[in-house]
């Protein structure tokens, strides 16, 4: 770093002593300022000098949802772990005393665990505390399956951010809680929070484009098939297909598939998509018919015409659609 020095008159190199606080020319040796304040981070802890303890000493960002901030002190063991803090006596009388927050933070705590094994965005973990919160502060809730609460509230934070998950992946998150189990728990918590409020609660409006993308990964199919497999969903909204839009998703994604060079067959779709090969091979026979105006032209182009794609698929057995579609379509 150069700096302006007043005996040589010029812009000379300077030199910091960190140990003095001291900037230094390094030409003459002149003190250009002292007592200099150091702006970088301290990352010394003191808890255990010889562990690999996460040196950060200003703890976490305090939480409006607890009627602390979440600033309340935790004893640690004599090595300077939190892990069992239980194990020391101090530990153990803390544990004893009440505090009124301790649910919270366990339920908080686990929507974060859930959260980050889904790969959500912190807004959405936030909104699920909130959710959570406001149910608790009802008191309405007790005897019920904490698990399926969290993970229904959760699942109502990802509609509401417009980042939608299906019920199927927030079960394989949700400690144990069936399917079942979260849908009662979602009509639960939605009954809540509009006896709160006064009025109904908006979930947000699902759409087959926004499980489109994540579906496609799953399968690690290329950009192109993506993307036609993102315009085939839009347009199949144009049409009275009357599916759920994670079953449209399902079979649009093996209709692209198959005109592919990379055929996935009809178990892998199940598989990444979560939808039974059933209900993917009913919504392909609803959706045969608009085949022609769904796919995206620039993506069949150069191939067979659609329809014989999938007679040949027919003949083949790969997957089934009554021989009638061949005749009347």
């Amino acid at each position: 770093m150069d700096a302006y020095c007043s005996d040589c008159r010029k812009s000379t190199e300077v030199v910091f002593d960190h140990s003095a606080g001291d900037m230094v020319c390094s030409e003459c040796g002149l003190v250009l300022e002292s007592h200099s304040i150091d702006e970088t981070s301290e990352w010394r802890t003191f808890a255990n000098e010889s562990g690999d303890n996460d040196p950060v000493r200003v703890g976490g960002p305090m939480n409006p949802l607890l009627s602390d901030g979440g600033l309340s002190t935790v004893i640690s063991k004599p090595d300077g772990t939190t892990s069992d803090f239980l194990t020391s006596s101090l530990g153990r009388w803390q544990n004893r005393g009440s505090n009124a927050d301790r649910s919270f933070i366990l339920a908080f705590k686990a929507i974060g665990v859930m959260s980050d094994r889904l790969g959500l965005v912190a807004t959405i973990k936030d909104r699920a505390n909130e959710i959570y919160k406001k149910v608790e502060d009802q008191k309405s809730s007790r005897g019920r399956n904490q698990d399926a609460i969290l993970a229904a509230c959760l699942y109502i934070a990802c509609r509401q951010e417009d980042k939608p998950r299906t019920v199927k992946e927030i079960c394989s998150v949700a400690n144990g809680a069936t399917k079942k189990e979260i849908g009662r728990a979602k009509e639960y918590i939605v009954k809540q929070l509009e006896l709160e409020m006064g009025q109904s609660v908006e979930m947000g409006t699902i759409h087959a484009g926004d499980f489109m993308r994540r579906f496609c990964s799953n399968l690690g199919m290329t950009n192109q098939a993506v993307k036609a497999s993102q315009e085939a969903v839009k347009k199949s909204e144009e049409f009275d297909i009357r599916r759920s839009p994670i079953s449209i998703a399902a079979a649009v994604i093996y209709i692209v598939t198959q005109l592919s060079d990379e055929k996935k067959p009809v178990k892998d779709v199940s598989l990444a998509t979560g939808v039974a090969e059933g209900t993917i091979r009913n919504s392909f026979k609803d959706l045969y018919p608009h085949l022609s105006k769904i796919i995206p032209n620039w993506y069949a182009q150069g191939m067979l015409c659609i329809r014989g794609i999938f007679d040949e698929i027919n003949r083949r057995g790969s997957f089934f659609y009554p021989k009638m579609w061949a005749n009347t379509h």
